[in-house]
């Protein structure tokens, strides 16, 4: 499947999402403490009580990374499975200076993260 087909699934399966849910399936994938660190939340619980029906909203700061993780998360367990998608998600990453993706989405540099997403994807690991 092309590149460009694989993203815009996930774009598309993702908007339906409400903002629990995403963080349910996050906290799923890549556990509390990570979703908390991709939000920027210093509150490693914060993320249990976003997935809670009744729980606070997650400021749209948050909402953003939270939003960017789950498409690239979806993106990448679909194309590589979910153990991959941690990994790539905690490694230090070339195409982001060695940083891991979680720091670079709470650091809010998302183009950079999309760039090195796609590497991933398309197995294109020319820089």
């Amino acid at each position: 499947m092309p590149i460009d087909s694989v993203v815009g699934s996930a774009a598309i399966r993702t908007n339906e999402l409400g903002i629990r849910e995403i963080v349910r399936r996050l906290n799923s994938g890549l556990g509390p403490t990570l979703v908390a660190g991709l939000s920027g939340s210093k509150d490693r619980r914060i993320s249990h009580k976003w997935a809670k029906d009744d729980g606070p909203e997650p400021h749209p700061a948050a909402i953003r990374r939270l939003m960017t993780g789950i498409r690239l998360w979806t993106e990448l367990a679909d194309a590589h499975g979910e153990h991959v998608a941690r990994l790539w998600f905690i490694g230090s990453n070339p195409w982001l200076e060695e940083d891991s993706p979680i720091e670079a989405i709470q650091e809010d540099r998302f183009k950079e993260v999309r760039v090195a997403a796609n590497a991933m994807l398309s197995g294109s690991f020319n820089g």
